[in-house]
Order: C-alpha cells, then structure tokens, then sequence
C-alpha cells in the first residue's frame, strides 16, 4: 500500500483553523503560532548551484538546532502559496532573488519525529537550482555556509533528518 502524498494547502489550512496567530514586529499579516506545539509544517529548500548544495550553520539565536549545518528553511506559517513562501525564505536567510531561480523541485512531503525535541516535523522537501552563484548574505539565523557536493552531507554535523530529506529532491 503506497502512503498517500501529504498536501500542503490541506495541511496549512488545518493549522490556520486550530492555532493561535500573531503578527510579526513591523508587518500586517497574521501568521500561524506554533509555539509549544507537537507538530509543525516546515519547508526544507536546498539552493543549488551547478554541482553544488549550500548548507547554512545555525546561529545561537535559533529555538532549535543551534551550531548546526542545514539549509534555506522555515515554519510554514500562512495560508499562501507554497512558492511564494520559498522566495520569501531565500530573501531573507541568503539574500537569493527570484530573479535568479532558473526552476523549483518540489519533492514529496514526509513527517519526521525527531525525539530530541519533542516534536513532529511536516518537512516539505524543495530544491531550488539558480542561474548565477549568487553573493551569500546570511541573516541572524545563520553564521556561516558553504557550498557542498550533496554526497558529502555526511561529513557535516546536520539537523536531524536532513539526508532523508535531500533524498527526496533530485539534486543531480
């Protein structure tokens, strides 16, 4: 029996009706609280470049995972388009424009418990391959980043499940 494909607008639209909201500090928009929650959406991008992945390493000031490596990713926190959403991620983590995405591969989604913190991930795989090696400028999520063969993710210290999740984006 095949597991049948997690939705995003199902999923995101269930949250937006259960969850509390806020608005962030200088926007207007709500978006969806998952603070001290056992489940949460989330999207995984990984920025490609020619043969090459970019892992980011966490900053101290991240809820979770400080000190280690990953990728372009956040909550999944309103009702939009999940393309929309990648282009807001890239923007603010790596200052990546859309005008430099040559195509977005979304892979299929999956949950993920991770028992380190108590909580069930809904990762949604996505990789994004760019026409130009872009000038990486990191915000306060991250301090550092490198470009990678994606065979060589072992060798790093990265958030649980991230090799799973690679593996469901082609990245060749």
């Amino acid at each position: 029996m095949q597991t049948p494909k997690i939705k995003y607008e199902e999923v995101i639209k269930k949250f937006d009706e259960k969850l509390p909201k806020f608005i962030m500090k200088g926007e207007d928009k709500e978006r969806i609280d998952y603070h001290g929650v056992d489940k949460a959406p989330v999207l995984t991008c990984f920025v490609k470049y020619k043969n090459k992945i970019l892992l980011l390493k966490r900053s101290d000031k991240v809820r979770v995972y400080q000190g280690l490596w990953s990728t372009v990713a956040g909550y999944l926190d309103e009702v939009r388009l999940l393309r929309e959403k990648v282009f807001e991620e890239l923007s603010e983590e790596v200052d990546i424009s859309e005008k430099n995405v040559l195509a977005i591969n979304f892979g299929d989604a999956y949950e993920f418990y991770d028992k380190s913190v108590k909580k069930t991930w809904i990762i949604f795989p996505i990789l994004v391959i760019l026409k130009n090696k872009p000038k990486i400028k990191l915000n306060w999520e991250h301090t550092n980043f490198k470009w990678i063969n994606s065979r060589d993710i072992k060798k790093y210290d990265v958030i649980p499940g991230l090799e799973k999740t690679l593996a469901r984006v082609s990245v060749v």
